[in-house]
């Protein structure tokens, strides 16, 4: 589809000066989620849309209602308190399209590892470096970018654009589903995740879990009268991982680059409280995924299943089983409908205007918003700057002509749904 008047007139004044400029402020804000940063963050942008002549909805979540609901998709980081922002163009008859984006950050991390400061963003050639820089401010740029031009070219649009922007999507994606719930849907939305400007359209899921393991404790020097908890937490780790395997047998051809689409990880590991005493406890926390359209029910039930099985075949642990709790973040999966034309009109517009053909299109393997927007029936791809295997990385970089590329494809995809 060649570039109508609109369009050009639209690309003509997308500025690439601001944009770049927009990324750096974004950048210098340290909203690790959880924070009080995160909030900070969110009442900038507010400001900011307000100026711009948006309606705003910016407001203070409830957090004890939302933690109440059923749904609640649980949260990892202490938070004790959550703002939504919603900004967008007056109602129309037409469509709504919806350009997403988080502003919370993981934390750095240790600050050696760094070649700077993580949130002094450093700027060198075509490079920009620090926290959030890919993971996914530049897409909130992006998206503050493409309103900024149809703003400033004066193109009108049939329909209704709103910018979501949402906290606590690092720990579980609650400011998406308080968005949700107050009510702010649409009929597509786009979230420039980092995809390496690929489409991203389907997401597993991820739950969050702890396992405890018990023992009994004795003295060291008498280990054998005593059962280890550490002894007791490999047979169950064993069965575990060949769970996962099982489980990824025969993985969606969406998922077909990753050796391990659905990966089961342990990340925490504590036992004992005494260096010559037997340790009679083990708490592991890890991280379980969920397979394309599976319901987490199910994988929850297999996950328990297979802990169980392990247990009845052990003389100690026959009788005093570990036990499983779901804790934190609980990722469902998701993804667009085969048949939906955002996904053409998405690789078309790149094509256009990065002339590299259309974009190659899978699925991810970690948890994201876009579950929560698909199933509210929202027809939701991710398509954005930036590698994701640099995010939450030590000196995480963004290069800013991907930047670019993806606020200029996002305005066109824009302008296309909203004619």
């Amino acid at each position: 589809m060649p570039l109508t008047d609109r369009e050009q007139r639209a690309l003509a004044a997308l500025d690439v000066d601001r944009l770049r400029t927009t990324l750096l402020r974004l950048l210098e804000v340290p909203s690790v989620t959880g924070t009080a940063a995160e909030a900070e963050l969110l009442a900038d942008i507010a400001a900011d849309c307000d100026r711009s002549g948006l309606e705003v909805d910016h407001w203070s979540a409830d957090l004890a209602e939302l933690r109440a609901d059923p749904e609640f998709p649980g949260t990892e980081a202490d938070r004790d308190e959550l703002w939504g922002l919603v900004a967008r163009t007056a109602e129309a008859e037409g469509p709504t399209l919806i350009l997403q984006g988080h502003v919370d950050v993981v934390p750095p991390g240790e600050l050696r590892s760094w070649s700077g400061e993580p949130f002094r963003p450093r700027l060198a050639g075509d490079r920009v470096t620090a926290r959030g820089a890919c993971d996914m401010k530049a897409g909130l740029a992006a998206n503050l970018a493409v309103w900024q031009a149809i703003s400033d070219s004066g193109v009108a649009l049939a329909g209704r654009l709103a910018l979501h922007f949402v906290g606590s999507e690092e720990d579980g994606g609650l400011g998406a589903f308080a968005t949700l719930r107050r009510g702010h849907t649409g009929d597509a939305c786009l979230i420039p995740e980092p995809t390496s400007l690929q489409l991203v359209t389907a997401n597993c899921g991820a739950l969050t879990f702890q396992l405890t393991v018990p023992g009994q404790a004795a003295h060291g020097s008498m280990r054998y009268a005593g059962v280890s908890a550490v002894e007791k937490f490999y047979p169950i780790w064993q069965g575990l991982s060949a769970l996962e395997a099982e489980r990824n047998a025969d993985p969606d051809p969406l998922l077909a680059g990753y050796r391990i689409p659905a990966p089961l990880s342990i990340g925490q590991v504590r036992a004992g409280d005494w260096p010559s005493t037997v340790p009679d406890c083990l708490v592991a926390h890890g991280r379980y995924g969920v397979l394309l359209d599976e319901d987490p029910a199910t994988a929850r039930a297999a996950f328990e299943q297979r802990v169980a099985e392990v247990c009845a075949d052990d003389p100690f642990l026959k009788d005093n089983p570990a036990t499983v709790r779901w804790v934190g973040g609980q990722f469902a999966s998701g993804r667009l409908p085969v048949d939906h034309a955002l996904r053409r009109l998405v690789a078309g517009a790149h094509d256009e205007l990065a002339g590299s053909g259309r974009p190659d299109e899978h699925a991810a393997p970690y948890g994201s918003d876009l579950r929560l927007y698909a199933g509210r029936g929202i027809a939701t791809l991710h398509y954005g700057p930036g590698r994701p295997e640099v995010a939450h990385t030590a000196d995480e970089y963004v290069d800013l002509a991907e930047v670019v590329q993806a606020a200029r494809t996002l305005l066109v995809t824009t302008l296309r749904l909203l004619a």
